[in-house]
């Protein structure tokens, strides 16, 4: 005989097990997110992988006291080759000079600063008359060039010009001051050898012409100094 209706025996409720670490699934779940982090982690690392060292802001020519306000900090990733530029926030070697010309954005290697005394040429005025010539820039190369003056001739006289120096670094260009100013003429120091600088001298004692020609193409890029 039929049970009453109502009266059905209740379905037994299936039992919802909490997760055992015997769990294939959760084990394999639990390793993949660790795998995950650790890839992140080490794909960010090798992102930053970086590290700071100082730059040039403007072209440094050779000659040029290495000072803080003349750098600016950069990251790039160097690897093992960082140590052979200056490491930005170490103390910048005090009364060190660029033993050769830094262009504007390089980084400053340290084989490239060393005590003044190791520089092998020195700077030297040049009077340059009337309109500085066009191409002319701190860390480009001129040729020196100097016309004598002629003793017997009459007063104003000079020679046929003859160069006294090729290829010769720009260290500085400045305007003259003073009773100079109004006569227009600007001075050029240029960086010379012992014999070059013996010669260039020379004429300036000796009132000769003097005049720099820029070598084409070796001016530095727009924003270089």
């Amino acid at each position: 005989m039929s049970p009453p209706v109502g009266t059905l025996p209740a379905p037994r409720a299936a039992r919802v097990r909490s997760p055992s670490w015997r769990d294939t699934r959760l084990l394999v779940g639990v390793l993949l997110v660790l795998a995950s982090v650790a890839i992140g982690a080490r794909v960010i690392a090798a992102a930053d992988d970086t590290a700071p060292v100082y730059a040039a802001r403007t072209t440094l020519p050779a000659g040029t006291q290495v000072r803080p306000d003349m750098l600016d900090v950069v990251r790039v990733q160097l690897g093992a080759a960082a140590a052979r530029y200056l490491a930005a926030g170490t103390r910048l070697p005090a009364g060190r000079v660029l033993l050769r010309s830094v262009g504007a954005g390089e980084l400053i290697p340290r084989s490239a600063v060393g005590e003044p005394s190791a520089l092998r040429r020195r700077p030297v005025g040049i009077p340059v008359d009337g309109a500085v010539p066009a191409g002319l820039a701190r860390g480009g190369l001129v040729d020196v060039w100097a016309s004598p003056r002629l003793r017997q001739a009459d007063a104003g006289a000079f020679g046929p010009p003859r160069r006294l120096a090729a290829g010769a670094e720009v260290y500085e260009v400045s305007a003259s001051t003073g009773a100079l100013a109004a006569s227009g003429t600007t001075t050029v120091q240029v960086l010379l050898g012992e014999q070059e600088l013996a010669a260039v001298l020379d004429a300036i004692a000796n009132g000769a012409r003097t005049a720099v020609v820029p070598v084409p193409g070796s001016a530095p890029a727009p924003g270089g100094g």
